[in-house]
């Protein structure tokens, strides 16, 4: 039940859409092989896309690109023009020569994606090339400028410099006076400094030793201040409160009585001895009783004790040995701070005692220095303005010395620049006229690059697969229709606009022939977007792809190779390029990823699946493909994966190598020496446009002025002289090449004539498919007859000899390969070929012998119905409006017996009429026309 309801859900939902070209035998054989495709499928038959749905997919990928809506419209119309003129064209292609094109609407797609590519890179371009042009000339007219302005800042200078050198001379002279001046004030100077010195020098010796002595005393006087910092008011009061105190206490109090001068009292001595003693207890307690009294001790003037007191401390008090700090310590703590204190006074006074005379001998000594110093001072500041006034006098020396270097400097660089500018003008100025006609040139082809750029796109994208005549009528019809409204070149050339010269030499150079239709198809190779496929029967591509791409170790493959897949894979991978040679009219489908260019990108690196491998893709990989088949029939299953590309050898282009090949055997060393000259051109031409480019881009990109840049100026003058060297070189070169040509070309009849025989024998090809012979066959042919025919110093009689005896040798050789009932044709189609070569046959009368001319109402009557038949007549009548058969129906009319036996005899050139009639009026056009009405 579910798998029923599984199956119709799938029928209800599940849709097939199969796409087959109708073209070709696949889909008649898949038909025929599996009839439910016609019973059980609705058929849709896709038509190509009309005119609507190609305007609106042009309008579609156009609306991005930078132009106005109306060139826009424009550009769309002419799309759709080459579109459908193309596709009219391949059916002229099919009727006339028999070879398949298919227009596909990949075709307008790539049209319109190649237009917007080149366009963009074509404006790029040529937009950098006129700014660096415009650039160029812009640096060159600021120097032609900058000559005038610097001679005369060159003559302004000079009279300054001159200036300032006098009043540089002058300075310094003053300044030699002024500079004697401060020496002998530095010398006066000098001597009392000295003295000043020695003084100072006493004074701090004095004082030294006075600091010296003072500091024994200093450190037990702070030691006695702090201690009496310790001592607070409760303290004292504590002394003050005893009624009874230790002798210790007294002895300190009397000591403190002493030094403040304080009398002491008489009493009675309390041993009972009846005499009166001193007592100090009773003025002590007074003493202590002034909240002053610890401020009195430590505001003592220690400086100015009277030596009474000293005496009295000193005999009595200080050499006492109850009289120790350490002792009175036990009866009183405010004691023994007031026992340091007095020692402390003692011990400064003794040294003040020695220290006083030396501190009035150190005053007396600082009073004499400090005169000395007053003197001193005013001579150092009389030598302070001397020397400042030298010292402006330097400062302004130094001024103008730099005012004069700076002036140097400055006609220096003058001289430089104006040496700059003279060798940028001298080397460049001839360069002035070129680059202003090349930079208007730009302009001119800038404005008219959308169209050009339109038409190159769709020679690449639509044309490759025609022959030269059917290539340039669509050229032709297209220019005329885009110069209406778009703007374009009045002669187009699909050279002039994607062509680079100097890459164009070097595919010559590689084997690509020289004419006009070869260089386009290398074109085509090197922009389109599509790999190419080359239609090469001659083998023409195969040998300038292998050429030209042999230093970058190209891999040459085919389809019956076991191993093509991973030497494609390997070239892929690491960039090499790649020529697939020798196929047929059907692909191998694991192409089809490298055909379509199918990459992804995985950790930002491109990546191709080819069968079951995924390789990286390489951008610098190429990828060349050539068959040899003479008209290959490529479905539009093939033909929209790639760029078909016909590269049938052209008569200018077989020319040039069958000049070269005879030129090589006549005159081997001027064939070397061309050779060598082709190459050497090629080099110096390379040269000069790298030379050019980098003078451009040396003067675009200096900032600034290009007169300060030295290595600017450098590059320019050495890239000038190595360009006319070059040129110098160049100019020898194409004058040698010039002669050598001419003697060359002295060989060229043979040349002409033998192009002429290969493309009458290409032709048998339309008779029969199996006549066909292949260049390298015909070359072999060609050197073999220039080596077995025989030698004439006579430059005129060997052409003939060459041309005779190659002509019969292959006559001889083609004929070996014909079926006799065409042997008569060829010789046919060799003798008119190598007539029409000379100019010895009328267009207009080989015309009508192929044709019998066009059908039209004969107002004549048959003069002779019984033995002419009417369309003999009627083609009689045409006949004579040939230039070589004028009146030539009246004369049959008139001597009608005289033509029937013409007629009767079988014989076109005997006969009355040919004999009566002036010599040469029925020349060999009248009577092969003739032969046509018969």
């Amino acid at each position: 039940m579910m798998y029923n309801f599984f199956i119709e859900k799938v029928k209800q939902n599940l849709h097939v859409v199969l796409a087959m070209s109708p073209i070709g035998d696949a889909f008649r054989n898949r038909l025929r092989m599996f009839p439910s495709l016609i019973n059980c499928c609705t058929i849709n038959w896709f038509q190509a896309w009309p005119e609507d749905a190609l305007e609106m997919v042009a309008n579609k990928f156009l609306e991005d690109v930078d132009m106005t809506a109306e060139l826009r419209g424009h550009c769309v119309t002419m799309c759709k023009l080459f579109h459908e003129s193309v596709r009219q064209q391949s059916e002229k292609y099919l009727e006339i020569l028999n070879r398949h094109n298919y227009v596909t609407p990949t075709s307008y797609l790539e049209l319109i994606l190649t237009f917007k590519d080149l366009l963009k890179l074509k404006r790029d371009e040529i937009m950098s090339m006129k700014t660096r042009y415009v650039v160029g000339l812009e640096k060159l007219d600021f120097a032609a400028s900058q000559v005038s302005v610097m001679q005369v800042e060159l003559t302004d200078l000079q009279p300054e410099l001159v200036k300032t050198s006098k009043e540089t001379e002058k300075l310094m002279v003053q300044i030699e006076q002024d500079t004697v001046e401060v020496e002998a004030k530095k010398e006066v100077v000098a001597a009392d400094e000295a003295v000043a010195n020695k003084a100072a020098a006493a004074a701090k010796a004095i004082k030294d030793e006075c600091e010296g002595e003072l500091a024994e005393a200093i450190p037990a006087l702070e030691a006695a201040l702090s201690a009496l910092d310790t001592l607070k008011p409760s303290d004292i009061s504590t002394v003050k409160a005893m009624k009874n105190p230790p002798s210790g206490v007294k002895l300190v109090m009397e000591s403190i009585c002493v030094m403040k001068s304080i009398k002491a009292e008489r009493k009675p001595d309390p041993g009972g001895s009846g005499k009166m003693i001193e007592d100090f207890w009773g003025p002590s307690q007074k003493l202590l009783s002034d909240f002053q009294f610890l401020n009195s001790l430590k505001a003592y003037d220690k400086d100015n004790i009277l030596p009474a007191v000293m005496k009295i401390i000193r005999s009595k008090y200080t050499c006492n040995p109850d009289f120790d700090p350490n002792l009175i310590k036990n009866a009183s703590t405010a004691c023994e701070g007031l026992c340091r204190w007095v020692r402390a006074m003692d011990i400064y006074d003794r040294v003040a005692k020695v220290v006083g005379p030396k501190k009035e001998k150190l005053a007396a000594a600082e009073a004499e220095l400090s005169i000395q110093m007053e003197k001193l001072n005013e001579k150092r500041a009389q030598l302070k303005e001397v020397a400042d006034k030298l010292q402006a006098l330097n400062d302004n020396f130094d001024m103008m010395v730099q005012k004069k270097k700076d002036l140097e400097a400055n006609i220096e660089l003058c001289s430089q620049k104006l040496e700059r500018a003279e060798k940028l003008i001298g080397g460049l100025g001839g360069e002035k006229d070129r680059w202003s006609e090349a930079a208007m040139l730009l302009s001119e082809r800038y404005h008219n690059i959308t169209g050009d750029v339109l038409m190159s796109a769709a020679v690449v994208s639509y044309l490759g697969a025609f022959t030269v005549d059917f290539r340039q009528e669509c050229i032709s019809e297209w220019h005329a229709c885009c110069q209406e409204h778009i703007p374009c070149s009045d002669i187009f050339s699909l050279n002039a606009t994607l062509g680079e010269p100097v890459k164009i030499r070097a595919w010559q150079i590689a084997g690509l022939p020289v004419d006009s239709f070869s260089i386009d198809n290398g074109i085509i190779v090197s922009n389109a977007r599509r790999w190419p496929l080359m239609i090469d029967p001659q083998g023409q591509a195969n040998k300038w792809v292998k050429n030209m791409e042999k230093h970058r170790k190209l891999a040459v493959i085919k389809l019956s190779d076991p191993n093509y897949v991973r030497i494609l894979e390997n070239c892929i991978q690491f960039g090499q390029p790649v020529l697939l040679e020798g196929v047929g009219e059907d692909l191998d489908p694991i192409l089809e990823p490298v055909l379509l260019k199918q990459t992804f990108k995985q950790g930002g690196v491109d990546y191709l699946r080819l069968g079951e491998n995924v390789v990286e893709y390489s951008p610098e990989f190429r990828f060349y493909i050539t068959t040899s088949l003479r008209n290959p029939h490529y479905v539009p299953e093939v033909s929209v994966k790639v760029t078909l590309l016909n590269f049938m050898i052209t008569p200018l282009g077989l020319e040039d190598q069958l000049l070269g090949i005879v030129a090589a055997k006549e005159k081997p060393e001027l064939e070397e020496k061309k050779n060598e000259l082709i190459l050497e051109s090629a080099k110096n031409k390379k040269q000069l446009k790298e030379i050019e480019d980098k003078i451009l881009e040396v003067l675009s990109s200096s900032k600034g002025n290009i007169l300060e840049d030295e290595t600017a100026i450098e590059v320019l003058s050495s890239s000038k002289t190595l360009s006319e060297e070059i040129s110098a070189k160049q100019v020898v070169a194409t004058a040698t090449e010039k002669e050598i040509d001419a003697t060359r070309n002295g060989y060229k009849p043979v040349a002409v004539h033998s192009s002429i025989l290969f493309f009458c024998i290409s032709e048998l090809a339309n008779i029969e498919p199996m006549y066909q012979y292949s260049l390298t066959w015909f070359i072999d042919l060609y050197l073999k007859s220039i080596g077995n025919s025989q030698p004439s110093d006579d430059l005129q009689e060997r052409i003939l000899i060459l041309n005779d005896h190659f002509t019969n040798s292959m006559y001889r050789n083609v004929c070996r390969s014909l079926f006799e009932k065409d042997k008569l044709l060829f010789s046919f189609i060799l003798c008119v070929g190598l007539m029409k070569g000379k100019g010895k046959i009328d267009d207009d009368a080989w015309r009508f012998l192929l044709t019998g001319g066009v059908a039209l109402d004969n107002p004549h009557a048959n003069p002779a119905p019984d033995w002419l038949s009417d369309k003999a007549w009627s083609e009689i009548v045409r006949a004579s409006g040939l230039s070589n058969l004028a009146g030539l129906f009246k004369h049959v009319r008139e001597n009608t017996g005289l033509w029937k036996q013409v007629y009767d005899s079988g014989i076109a050139t005997s006969g009355t009429p040919w004999r009566v009639e002036p010599a040469g009026r029925f020349r060999s056009h009248g009577r092969s026309a003739l032969l046509a009405s018969r």
